[in-house]
């Protein structure tokens, strides 16, 4: 009988050892890769708002630039054109982004 029970105890040694064992690799495999997953979504995200209020105020910066300095020459029906200067610039900007996207380092 102490046999038999001894045999027991190591089934159910094996069985726990078993679930342990899944559990863990089912973490290591799913949970963990998603946690390291948020966190560079999180960081990419936080960057890209940065950059984003950035590009707002250096535009903004640029047109008040603009308006500063050519007032005397961009009067009347010329005021738009600093605005139009901040847009270019924008758009520049955006444009350098968008052709990086996806590129390997070299």
């Amino acid at each position: 009988m102490a046999a038999r029970a001894k045999d027991d105890e190591s089934v159910r040694d094996i069985g726990t050892q078993l679930a342990r064992l899944v559990v863990a690799y089912a973490k290591q495999e799913t949970v963990d890769p998603l946690k390291a997953l948020g966190r560079y979504v999180a960081w990419g995200l936080a960057g890209a708002v940065l950059l984003s209020i950035g590009l707002v105020l250096v535009s903004l910066a640029a047109v008040r630039l603009l308006q500063t300095e050519l007032s005397t020459h961009l009067s009347g029906e010329l005021t738009w054109v600093p605005y139009l200067g901040g847009i270019l610039l924008a758009l520049v900007v955006a444009g350098l982004a968008v052709t990086r996207i996806g590129k390997t380092p070299r």
